[in-house]
């Protein structure tokens, strides 16, 4: 995983194209002292019929829910949105990329309450490859229950896809890290297995699939939701229920799941290795990892229609967006 954004020519700031090394923010903005920002990922694919966006209709509805819960009220709508992200990556000349949509709360307000703080909207892209490198996703990552627990639910909301509660996973993967492992899983209050440092988990036991129930401390993932109903499609039983930790060193298979993640198996948790093999991806998760990667990169048909063709969006030219180009 690289250290460094790839640069790109182009972001999207409230309806105007700026130059990637203009887009910057005050030290005083509120997102800087308190956090006060929500995003999403989105990942585009290169596929046959040319750059195809994943679930972008499900991911710019996921972003507005939690400007929604958060209280920041957006200049744009989400057809603006999601054509700034079409318009984006093409203006860019991508084939494939990672998308970021991101408002925050910028310069205004000196204390807490975020009242007086403008919220500002912008859309970044670059090429980012497999988020826990190439390999992981054919080998397998080593990881470890983290000392650090997910937050209670009523603490902040888990819901929401919020800057400053990935203060919390910035913990878990440090630690994972300094201790050798590439990747974290985090208990909830209640000692049950919640999720990773950025992503969803699965494990697979007697051919049943099961993942952490919503319980208020974990993101429900759209890459998450992804698996379900493909390994539905493939006969496979999918179970939300209490996952306690010991069924983590017990599994056939584990895998993460998310938007930069993708599909990524577990190779050993806590230095035991999954399922007693030498690890890399068992039969369900590499059913369903290749089912997923197949329908996004355009070889497979897409009933779900999860597939948004940039070359098919509207132009940036279009009333909905008016965007203008600022050198």
């Amino acid at each position: 995983m690289s250290a460094q954004f790839e640069s790109t020519p182009w972001i999207w700031n409230d309806g105007e194209f700026i130059r990637w090394e203009d887009a910057t923010l005050h030290v005083m903005a509120h997102v800087v002292h308190y956090g006060s920002s929500v995003f999403e990922g989105v990942r585009c694919y290169s596929t046959p019929e040319g750059p195809a966006i994943f679930r972008l209709d499900d991911h710019i509805s996921r972003f507005f829910d939690s400007c929604r819960i958060y209280r920041m009220e957006l200049a744009c709508t989400k057809d603006e949105l999601a054509a700034a992200c079409h318009e984006l990556v093409r203006r860019n000349e991508l084939e494939e990329c990672y998308i970021r949509p991101v408002s925050i709360r910028g310069y205004g307000a000196a204390g807490l309450n975020p009242e007086a703080s403008p919220v500002e909207t912008y859309v970044v892209c670059w090429p980012w490859g497999a988020y826990l490198g190439a390999a992981a996703l054919e080998e397998g990552v080593d990881a470890c229950v983290s000392t650090w627990n997910r937050p209670a639910p009523n603490t902040y909301p888990a819901l929401a896809k919020a800057g400053g509660h990935y203060l919390n996973g910035q913990l878990m993967k440090m630690e994972a890290a300094a201790n050798g492992y590439a990747e974290a899983i985090a208990l909830s209050p209640s000692g049950l297995v919640s999720e990773g440092s950025g992503q969803n988990l699965f494990l697979v036991k007697n051919g049943i699939l099961t993942t952490p129930e919503p319980d208020g401390t974990l993101l429900m993932g759209i890459t998450r939701d992804s698996i379900m109903a493909l390994a539905r499609d493939e006969g496979i039983e999918v179970r939300e229920e209490a996952i306690p930790r010991e069924r983590l060193y017990t599994a056939d298979e584990l895998f993460f799941t998310g938007t930069a993640s993708e599909v990524t198996p577990i190779r050993s948790v806590d230095r035991i290795q999954v399922g007693g093999g030498g690890g890399g991806a068992g039969p369900v998760t590499r059913t369903v990892q290749e089912r997923f990667l197949r329908i996004a990169r355009g070889i497979d048909p897409d009933p779900r229609r999860w597939r948004s063709y940039s070359a098919d969006a509207p132009s940036a030219d279009a009333p909905a967006l008016a965007a203008v180009e600022v050198a």
